[in-house]
């Protein structure tokens, strides 16, 4: 059962302001505001904006956490909170924390080596230099935080990382090592060294005189994905527990599936069979039919390869029902959050069941032959969605699908 959910992101920095602007076809990307990036082709991303973690943090705690971690800690206590999760040291004492994370403390790694490196002045690193950059820097300060002893790890799989922590936090329920767990992902990587691997291997949208149009997934004008940054957290619970304190309920997660490309460590494989696999075992592991899907928030980045590769696996997956179900790429506003994109697309999945709207795909203005679905072109949808599927794809060859269903109180 998903209790509750929390978010970060370059559309807002709580749930209703980031679902409003997804569902009214808003977009969060504009100009770089973080570093100079005058010397790289791509000028524009999906930044957080207005946030501030010396207010919601704590000085002092703020100061002890990469910016990743950051949005971590505010996205899972705005979850915890939406959940009105107890109190009870009995309790947390059986949650986890399973946080994801493509990329970790770059942040903390790219300042410390720009302060030390012109003088050698290794000796004078921070004490707190290896605790930040962590990976599970996130799930350790959120479980300290909030007393939670439970499970309690990283997930690292690229893009596909928030849905394989999610298929994690599951399957920890399932098989009765927790009641609860605080899941989902962060990510912050709006910085020179990062934007400077992405530019250079051209994968990055250089739209940069329209930013709010740079992001277009299936577009067949599309040209590349635009970097964003944030986090997502979501609560999941074991059904007896969850109906027994009588918590509110969003959703249900039904099932997973997850695959690997075995084809090339940062192309997709041409022939989707990768993705096709994970759309299959997350039907298989949900005792779905095809046709029993409503509604897919799709990985689509905006690039050339995966949109094409992820729209055909699709098709071949769901045979005539796919050009019945909805796909959106809520990418299209957010942009491409990384290690933390299944989590605030898990988030979007979730609301979209939970409040029958469908949010869009913006930016859907010349129609790519070769990409033949409905993809909810620029306005978001009315209609009741009872299956959802939310798809995440990461260099590795790494595929994770994740399987929502409405509940049924």
């Amino acid at each position: 059962m998903i209790t509750g959910l929390g978010a970060v992101t370059p559309l807002g920095n709580d749930l209703e302001t980031f679902w409003e602007a997804l569902i009214n076809g808003r977009s969060g990307v504009g100009p770089i505001t973080a570093f100079d990036s005058s010397k790289l082709r791509t000028h524009i991303a999906a930044e957080v904006k207005n946030f501030d973690p010396d207010k919601l943090i704590g000085r002092k705690e703020a100061r002890r956490m990469d910016r990743y971690a950051q949005f971590a800690s505010v996205a899972a206590d705005a979850a915890i909170a939406d959940a009105g999760f107890p109190a009870d040291p009995a309790i947390r004492q059986e949650t986890g924390v399973i946080l994801a994370t493509g990329i970790g403390g770059i942040i903390t790694v790219e300042d410390t080596t720009r302060a030390v490196t012109p003088t050698g002045a290794y000796d004078r690193i921070s004490p707190f230099f290896v605790p930040m950059l962590m990976a599970n820097a996130a799930s350790g300060n959120v479980s300290m935080k909030h007393g939670l002893r439970g499970p309690t790890f990283s997930v690292a799989s690229a893009c596909a990382s928030s849905n394989d922590a999610m298929a994690v936090a599951y399957m920890k329920i399932a098989f009765g090592d927790a009641i609860a767990m605080v899941t989902g992902g962060a990510e912050a990587t709006v910085i020179g060294t990062a934007m400077g691997g992405f530019d250079s291997m051209k994968a990055l949208s250089a739209r940069n005189a329209e930013p709010a149009r740079a992001s277009r997934p299936f577009d067949k004008n599309r040209e590349g994905f635009v970097l964003g940054e944030g986090a997502g957290a979501l609560i999941f619970e074991e059904r007896e527990f969850a109906l027994g304190r009588g918590a509110r309920i969003y959703a249900e997660v039904l099932g997973y599936g997850e695959s690997a490309d075995a084809y090339h460590i940062a192309q997709p494989d041409p022939e989707s069979k990768g993705v096709a696999l994970a759309f299959t075992r997350a039907l298989r592991s949900a005792r779905l039919r095809p046709d029993q899907v409503d509604y897919i928030n799709a990985h689509a980045t905006s690039t050339p390869l995966g949109d094409l590769a992820e729209s055909q696996a699709i098709e071949r997956v769901f045979g005539e029902h796919a050009f019945v179900l909805a796909v959106s790429s809520t990418k299209s506003m957010h942009g491409h959050l990384l290690g933390a994109a299944g989590a605030v697309e898990g988030i979007a999945s979730v609301l979209a069941i939970n409040r029958s709207i469908i949010p869009p795909t913006i930016n859907y203005e010349t129609p790519d032959p070769e990409c033949r679905l409905d993809y909810v072109p620029n306005v978001a949808r009315r209609v009741n969605v009872d299956i959802a599927m939310s798809s995440g794809f990461g260099f590795g060859g790494h595929n994770a699908v994740i399987v929502f269903g409405k509940h049924a109180a």
